[in-house]
């Protein structure tokens, strides 16, 4: 290449070397200077400690923009994330034109054709407008980055709000399902419980109306002694006349009042009884005796009778101390029961 500055070594008019010729035009000494161009018989191979260092130039120049890229980048968000690292691709001047137009240029080569290797250049920052950044009205590449980042940390946060208020809905919508849940068990359980006191209630009252039907046909079936009487001793007083405790309950009544048998049944024994007088002895079907005692007289004395029918009169015989009826309860035809807990079981108000 020919080079229109002067040489780097020159020679005074007259001093010529084997180097450079002086010819030209002089000065106002008298001094003449020629222009040097360097031929291949003049350039002689560089040596030693005077090799040319190898060109920097492009990779001085890509970190500088890196460090730039990079400042921007933390300047305009304020926000450091710790994402994988990358390695900027590098660029490097195309030297291989240099052979063509300085002679020796091979000299200062690398073996390797840094040309061929290089790839294109890619951008070492992602803080670049773009035209959404334009119409948002950011000028500043740092700014709009920053938009950027706060614009996605918002639609992060929106929907992390939003999925928080569907898990919420969810959650309050699972509890109101269990609380109607549980709500619905409780209204069902009352209700059955309810219903079975219901049921126990009606069963109470049929057994109730049951009973009263069965001691209504019972009383229908029994009848008092006396139509018209007033209770005197009762069953298990002490007193003077009788050696032990009251056997019986006494009906004090009119002489010749009618006495009626209290059930049906038959006529096992009529007559004189001692102490008790002129006395009946009535057995039922299920083998209790009722004993009439201390009678004026005795209109059945054998036989069988129905329920009311007369079978004698009030009298005093026997060791009695006025007209009355000594009645006698004996299941089995054993030991006396209170005849008038026995009536009242039979469905008799007494």
């Amino acid at each position: 290449m020919a080079s229109s500055r002067h040489a780097t070594e020159t020679a005074y008019a007259g001093e010529a070397s084997d180097d450079f010729q002086v010819f030209g035009p002089s000065v106002e000494d008298g001094t003449t200077f020629t222009e040097w161009n360097p031929t291949e018989d003049t350039v002689r191979p560089v040596r030693g400690r005077h090799r040319v260092a190898r060109q920097r130039s492009g990779m001085a120049r890509s970190s500088a923009v890196l460090g730039v890229g990079m400042v921007a980048a933390i300047g305009a968000g304020g926000i450091a994330t710790a994402g994988p690292k990358t390695s900027a691709p590098l660029t490097m001047p195309d030297l291989s034109g240099l052979t063509d137009d300085i002679p020796g240029a091979e000299a200062f080569l690398p073996e390797d054709d840094l040309s061929e290797a290089a790839p294109a250049a890619a951008p070492l920052t992602q803080a670049t407008l773009t035209a959404a950044d334009v119409e948002n009205g950011h000028t500043d590449a740092g700014e709009a980055l920053r938009a950027r980042i706060l614009a996605q940390a918002d639609h992060q946060q929106s929907a992390a709000d939003a999925t928080a208020r569907q898990e919420a809905v969810a959650a309050a919508a699972k509890a109101a399902a269990s609380e109607a849940e549980k709500k619905a068990e409780a209204e069902a359980k009352a209700e059955a419980e309810a219903e079975a006191e219901r049921e126990r209630k009606a069963e109470e009252e049929r057994k109730r109306k049951a009973e009263e039907e069965r001691l209504r046909k019972l009383a229908a079936s029994y009848a008092l002694p006396l139509a018209n009487f007033q209770l005197t001793s009762s069953y298990g007083e002490s007193g003077s006349m009788w050696s032990n405790n009251h056997t019986g309950q006494d009906f004090a009544a009119p002489s010749g009042t009618p006495v009626k048998a209290v059930h049906s049944g038959t006529i096992k024994e009529a007559g004189w009884a001692g102490s008790y007088g002129y006395r009946i002895v009535l057995e039922l079907e299920d083998g209790t005796e009722i004993w009439y005692c201390h009678l004026s007289s005795m209109t059945r004395t054998s036989g069988e009778v129905t329920t009311g029918d007369t079978i004698g009169r009030v009298g005093s015989t026997g060791n009695s101390s006025g007209p009355h009826l000594h009645l006698e309860v004996r299941p089995g035809g054993t030991d006396t029961v209170d005849p008038l807990a026995w009536l009242r079981g039979k469905g008799l108000s007494i």
